[in-house]
Order: structure tokens, then C-alpha cells, then sequence
């Protein structure tokens, strides 16, 4: 897939964009270069490949360093929901904007 240069300047007036034929030339040569790059990683055989946690696994072992999933902030919901103007077991209860 590849745009032209009206393709440049429709999509610049869509989004009320004044580019300068020099800028409208440099948009259209980098929107195309990364059209042909995803091309070229469309044309990658990836069958059998297995998805990575992270890029640098590829290259060597990593550890990814993650905290533990622990709560580290005391309940305080009646706390902050005191001065709410309306509460119903523990969920906030606001105006019906949708009929």
C-alpha cells in the first residue's frame, strides 16, 4: 500500500492541517517508508514462532523484575466515600444521563 500526494492532502485538510508542499512531500515519503516496512514484517514466516515476554529474550535469559501482587493501600472506601452524595452498598450512585 503506498498514498499519493492527494492522498496527503485529503487527509491533511480532514484533520485542518495547512502543510507547505515541501512538508506535504516529507509526509508523504515517511508514511510511505513505514507502509513498506510493515509490509516487510508482513512478509516474515512466523509460523511456529513463539511470542516473547520481552524483546531481550530472544538474545539472553532474562528475569522480568515484577512486584508482588499485594495490596500496599489500606480499604479506606467509607473514607472516601463520605462525602459522596449518594451511596448504595459501597458503589457510588449518580444521575441517570442515558434514557
Amino acid at each position: 500500500m503506498s498514498l499519493s500526494a492527494s492522498d496527503i492532502a485529503r487527509i491533511a485538510s480532514l484533520a485542518r492541517l495547512q502543510l507547505a508542499s515541501d512538508e506535504s512531500e516529507r509526509m508523504l515519503s515517511q508514511i510511505n517508508g513505514f507502509f513498506d516496512l510493515v509490509e516487510r514484517m508482513r512478509s516474515v514466516d512466523t509460523a511456529g514462532v513463539e511470542p516473547l515476554a520481552h524483546p531481550v529474550a530472544a538474545v539472553e535469559d532474562i528475569t522480568l523484575r515484577l512486584r508482588d501482587d499485594v495490596a500496599s493501600e489500606p480499604d479506606n472506601r467509607e473514607a472516601n466515600q463520605k462525602s459522596a452524595p449518594a451511596v448504595e452498598a459501597g458503589l457510588f450512585l449518580v444521575p441517570r444521563v442515558i434514557e
